[in-house]
């Protein structure tokens, strides 16, 4: 089935973010909507495309050395838990760390909120040829500015316009983005805050502050879902990505990415000499064979 999926183009179909509308509470974040039915299955598929999206990531690298100017932009946003830092781990974990770029958005420092609100993550876009991964984003300026009331009404709602021309400038600039709403469950979330509190290994990952924003949950659900239908278009979709089973996130992800690549299909550059000429220096004129 995860074969049959990934050949339709399927992954992105069925994970897009209606332009009409997100009904968030419509969705199972347990859900295998399209792909594996198992963790098995799932493990089975991620061992098939690993080496076909680190060769790809490869190609776009290498394209980028031979004066490209494509890159990909992979937004991880979700709820605290829902496994932003576990997709980066699995997910871009499967390619060559040379051609990622990584940039995780905590609270704003005293020195970025002197700027404009975009102004941190244009200094984090990835160059050509890499492969930028964003642990939250821009769209933080959108969920906890308006569900804490840190800016006025107005102020975030006109950020929606300011994001979605940002990334119309991203695109024009050659960046493809893929952006994906981790969807977790309340159950699920409660969940890994115990696993948290209670393994000594993981304690570190846990902040008390996780339970003020966890109070704001309905709140947060409506700010994603009308960030999801504000900011969602043909140029830089959303997609929405049930994430209660860690090993569906991970293979959605990956078939995202992978499908995403696939369609900008990177090629290695031509060289600029003759390979074949320096292949007959090398065998015939070797000065140290």
């Amino acid at each position: 089935m995860a074969k049959k999926a990934a050949e339709a183009g399927s992954v992105r179909d069925v994970l897009l973010a209606r332009l009409d509308g997100v009904e968030l509470d419509t969705i199972d974040p347990a859900g295998t909507p399209v792909g594996p039915t198992s963790k098995e299955e799932a493990a089975a598929d991620l061992a098939v495309l690993a080496p076909r999206l680190d060769e790809l990531q490869e190609r776009l690298y290498a394209e980028a050395v031979g004066g490209g100017r494509r890159r990909v932009l992979l937004v991880l946003q979700g709820m605290d838990t829902s496994g932003k830092g576990g997709v980066i781990r699995h997910v871009a974990g499967l390619v060559n760390p040379q051609g990622l770029h990584i940039a995780a958005f905590k609270k704003p420092t005293a020195a970025e909120l002197r700027h404009d609100f975009l102004w941190r993550i244009r200094r984090q876009a990835p160059g050509p040829g890499l492969i930028g991964v964003f642990d939250r984003s821009h769209y933080e300026d959108v969920l906890v500015a308006r569900v804490d009331r840190l800016v006025p009404a107005a102020e975030w709602r006109r950020r929606y316009k300011q994001i979605n021309e940002f990334e119309a400038e991203l695109a024009e600039q050659g960046t493809t983005v893929i952006k994906c709403f981790l969807h977790i469950s309340p159950d699920r979330q409660a969940r890994r805050l115990r696993e948290r509190l209670e393994n000594p290994a993981k304690r570190w990952k846990y902040n008390p502050g996780d339970l003020n924003v966890r109070a704001k949950w309905s709140k947060y659900q409506q700010a994603y879902g009308d960030a999801l239908r504000t900011c969602s278009d043909p140029v830089s979709p959303w997609y929405v990505v049930p994430a209660d089973r860690k090993w569906y996130r991970n293979w959605a992800v990956a078939r995202l990415l992978l499908e995403a690549l696939e369609e900008i299909a990177p090629q290695f550059p031509e060289p600029d000499y003759d390979p074949r000429g320096e292949l007959v220096r090398l065998v015939e004129r070797d000065p140290l064979s």
